[in-house]
């Protein structure tokens, strides 16, 4: 019961992915921390959705090591670990390979700021993190890649409570929030920002970015001091 309300929030925020179309198979994992406890609930490895449970959720601690659960964790454990253990302000991270974002990833290119949709939630370009070198690979390649965002973070001087997501070179993008809910909803608009910038530049290659005025504007009315949208 110590661990019932996380294991319960990492459950339906697992369960959200392939209701989203975020994922297919096995593809993913949400997890969410309680960084009073120092823990965190993540989906076990290897797992269909629908077999999941809220028993099954496995409790890790920020070193990766299992603290209560019968399965293996996410193989993507030790990057959770790594994020939580350094951003103690993180309530949860969303890990997909979600068709667009991945594509991104793959090609090693930052998602550019080009419409009014990615101002609404951010006004950077969305990050790719630079290919991991061979010595990282052969290491702990999940705990390194959890330094691999950190060290992408910290080159760009992003904030991670402003840009709450990455795309990790050849790889798939992580997302992050206060909480499951909004992770897996940054996920889910990573994807289809990911998705129009894409289309965008299919139709027109030259396509510029987005004007800094609208970028502020966006922002603005939507987060700022004298915010308008919404009720």
């Amino acid at each position: 019961m110590k661990y019932k309300d996380i294991k319960e929030e990492a459950y339906e925020g697992n369960m959200q992915l392939p209701q989203l179309e975020l994922v297919l198979y096995t593809f993913g994992n949400v997890s969410v921390a309680d960084h009073d406890l120092g823990v965190f609930a993540i989906k076990p490895s290897g797992v269909p959705y629908a077999q999941l449970t809220v028993e099954s959720m496995v409790i890790v601690d920020f070193d990766g090591l299992v603290v209560e659960g019968k399965l293996r964790p996410s193989s993507d454990t030790n990057t959770h670990a790594v994020l939580y253990k350094q951003w103690g302000d993180v309530g949860s991270i969303s890990h997909t390979h979600s068709t667009y974002a991945t594509s991104w990833a793959q090609a090693q290119k930052d998602i550019p700021i080009m419409g009014t949709t990615h101002a609404d939630h951010l006004t950077h370009d969305i990050p790719c993190a630079p290919v991991m070198s061979d010595e990282m690979i052969q290491g702990d390649y999940e705990y390194q890649t959890g330094f691999q965002i950190l060290n992408a973070f910290e080159e760009r001087q992003l904030d991670h409570k402003e840009v709450e997501m990455v795309l990790i070179s050849n790889h798939a993008p992580f997302t992050w929030g206060k909480d499951a809910a909004k992770a897996v909803y940054n996920s889910a608009v990573l994807e289809e920002v990911a998705k129009m910038a894409w289309l965008a530049l299919s139709i027109n290659p030259q396509a510029p970015r987005l004007p800094e005025s609208l970028i502020t504007k966006h922002w603005e009315r939507k987060h700022g001091e004298d915010a308008y949208y919404g009720q």
